[in-house]
């Protein structure tokens, strides 16, 4: 049995994983990343990165890498398949950025490589044991004892259901089928291009749909139909050509002829929620502390977004400069965030009508997203762009809010942020409060009543005052 010694031992190296084990990194955090597969996969799965993730990655200086493995932008998201403009938003990046989801593994993996840290692939995490001072992991030969072990291992999550959490939330009726299908030629009426969400999906009667989402390759396209009132048997059973088959021609006429199935999987519509994201010396993030139906396009959203405010606050109570109780902090604020997205998966799950009379609520739903500020409430739920996090009642309305990437002498305030510390926005020249706080100093904030405040490594505002009691001892 090989014996490993680390700080943190992170399972699973899909975005949230990698993400998160990026973020220790550039801390100086000693890492082990653990996967159970040999090699990735090089499956598509996931097609996008939200507004609010393209921000996080920028402010890592991580987002190049990604544009330069995309493949289109798209300037709205969708909301139960109608579309919804990022327009209204004050972002650098009002867009969807349509990149497969090993395409972001790849390059969170490159920039891991780089800090020095690399997965062991082929090595899953098969039982763990945790005290006051650690947590000892066992692989099938290896035995490690690190600080901490974050659960990023997916909806199935090994860590936790050993754990023993409950993980409870709405059941689902239905289900969906993803594949990614080459044809001779573009189906008629499919995007060649993928522009717009419009146009995407079209339905096969009351709870079924039908979407084509053009990829990178000339003919290639993501097709996603499902049920939403009838479940198979097994949700595991294999998708077969033949099914695949049925659904194309019934949605795009025999004359859409399949040259090659890549690949093909099916998925459940229930939501869940782990009854707690930290037991003890164990936290989890991604998949493994949340699933829901992939409405809207937020899953691998989310988990990276976990893995940002995790990494910063696991990294600081490792260093010793965390003040007490802000690790705990990880699950009072992004828990409701996850809940926030059930909540809106649910609602577009309700408007994917399984009733004549909820296909006529449809209808007037549709014509009222058409309303300005109906747009901006439903992509800002979809984008992320409209979380903030809690703030005392006495606060400045800011606080808690994301950091516009406003312009500097420098260039952009994103780049502040490369080094994932705090950092303390002024107008006037000032002294350093602490040392693990960088100073920059600007002639204007992006709020004109404010002179000087103080920024998390995630991009959220601390304060308005600048102290760094709460946030660092």
């Amino acid at each position: 049995m090989n014996k490993l010694q680390t700080e943190v031992v992170i399972a699973g190296a899909g975005p949230t994983g990698l993400m998160l084990a990026n973020e220790l990194a550039l801390a100086g955090v000693d890492v082990v990343v653990l996967e159970r597969l040999p090699k990735r996969t090089g499956l598509s799965k996931a097609l996008n990165l939200q507004p609010r993730t393209a921000e996080v990655l920028d402010l890592r200086g991580l987002l190049g890498r990604a544009e330069e493995r995309s493949f289109a932008t798209v300037p709205e998201g969708h909301f139960a398949m109608i579309p919804v403009s990022y327009a209204s938003w004050d972002t650098r990046h009002p867009y969807q950025l349509a990149i497969p989801q090993a395409q972001v593994e790849a390059a969170l993996e490159e920039r891991l490589t780089e800090q020095g840290t690399k997965v062991l692939r082929g090595q899953e995490l098969t039982a763990f044991t945790q005290d006051a001072d650690g947590v000892t992991v066992t692989t099938a030969d290896t035995r490690i004892r690190a600080s901490y072990l974050a659960g990023c291992d997916g909806g199935r999550s090994t860590v936790r259901k050993a754990l023993g959490l409950p993980f409870e939330g709405i059941d689902g009726r239905g289900h969906g089928v993803v594949a990614d299908v080459l044809f001779e030629t573009s189906p008629r009426g499919a995007q060649d291009k993928w522009r717009s969400m419009r146009n995407i999906v079209t339905t096969d009667g009351i709870g079924r749909y039908t979407g084509l989402i053009p990829l990178s390759e000339p003919n290639l396209y993501r097709l996603a139909y499902g049920d939403r009132l009838n479940r198979p048997r097994n949700l595991r059973a294999e998708v077969t050509d033949e099914e695949v088959e049925t659904a194309i021609t019934k949605a795009y006429g025999k004359e859409a002829k399949i040259k090659e199935i890549r690949w093909a999987s099916r998925f459940g519509d229930d939501s869940r929620l782990a009854a707690s994201y930290k037991v003890g010396r164990v936290l989890l993030a991604g998949d493994a502390a949340h699933t829901h139906f992939p409405a809207g396009g937020q899953g691998l959203n989310l988990g990276v977004q976990d893995a940002m405010n995790l990494g910063w606050k696991l990294a600081a109570e490792l260093r010793k400069r965390a003040p007490e109780a802000l690790l705990d902090t990880y699950e009072r604020e992004r828990r409701p965030v996850a809940e926030a997205v059930v909540q809106n998966v649910a609602a577009q799950s309700a408007l994917i009508p399984a009733t004549p009379e909820l296909l006529a609520l449809r209808t007037i739903f549709r014509a009222m997203s058409e309303l300005p500020e109906t747009q901006h409430y439903l992509s800002g739920l979809v984008s992320g762009l409209s979380i903030n996090y809690a703030r005392k009642e006495d606060a400045h309305p800011a606080t808690g809010t994301r950091l516009p990437d406003f312009k500097t002498k420098e260039g952009r305030a994103s780049t502040w942020f490369h080094k994932g510390t705090f950092v303390l926005l002024t107008t006037t020249p000032t002294e350093k409060p602490h040392p693990e706080v960088k100073v920059a100093v600007t002639p204007t904030l992006p709020w004109p009543d404010l002179t000087r405040i103080l920024v998390r490594p995630d991009g959220y505002l601390a304060n308005t005052t600048g102290e760094t009691k709460g946030w660092l001892t």
